[in-house]
């Protein structure tokens, strides 16, 4: 297994939507193994496969209070189904805070649906259905989103997507070629100091990737 570098918004593998994989081989297999101690490294609770700068759709999670979902695990060519509507009102900064690998140091409020259904295929063939709530969920919509192209910050209200394109001005990330390595470069999520996670992927809220 390999640590691979994650890729920083502006790569263009990010803002696409990621292609079904048509045949699972010893290559998906490898990328599978591959995203998993990515994840570790960077202290994420998900990542996806656009993330590595592969465009498939595979995502990993870990997330320990998964209730009566999968606690750790991996999907291919997934669909997600939101069935808790999302709120309309101002998510809480405090609560509903989300952070990304590939926009390392940053974190915004989002509100997203508390409960939804995974379904999809493992790499050995398994099919994958069930359902997750709660922070689960969150992860869930956070790395789903990557496959199709989104991040979070897309998502966010008027307040917050001001505040993030100013960072976006100040940080340079509208072109390619930006990445970090887990492991190798300073976590910019702080982590080398605390064991705390306020993240999908980014142990993208992470995202939790």
């Amino acid at each position: 297994m390999t640590v691979r570098p994650i890729t920083i918004h502006g790569e263009p593998v990010l803002h696409r939507r990621a292609t079904e994989v048509t045949q699972i081989d010893e290559e998906i297999r490898t990328l599978v193994s591959d995203m998993f101690e990515t994840q570790e490294a960077a202290r994420g609770v998900g990542l996806a496969a656009p993330q590595v700068g592969v465009g498939l759709r595979i995502f990993t999670w870990t997330y320990e209070d998964s209730g009566d979902a999968p606690p750790r695990g991996h999907v291919i060519n997934p669909v997600l189904t939101r069935i808790g509507k999302t709120s309309q009102e101002d998510p809480d900064p405090d609560e509903e805070s989300e952070g990304c690998l590939s926009v390392p140091g940053y974190s915004f409020p989002l509100k997203r649906s508390d409960h939804v259904r995974l379904t999809g295929q493992t790499v050995d063939g398994e099919t994958l259905d069930f359902e997750a709530s709660g922070w689960l969920a969150r992860v869930l919509q956070h790395e789903y989103d990557h496959l199709d192209g989104y991040l979070y910050i897309n998502r966010l209200n008027g307040k917050w997507t001001r505040r993030w394109k100013k960072s976006l001005r100040r940080e340079g990330w509208t072109v390619p070629g930006n990445s970090w390595m887990p492991g190798v470069d300073p976590d910019p999520f702080g982590h080398d100091h605390t064991s705390e996670s306020d993240s999908p992927d980014a142990p993208e809220a992470a995202d939790a990737d």
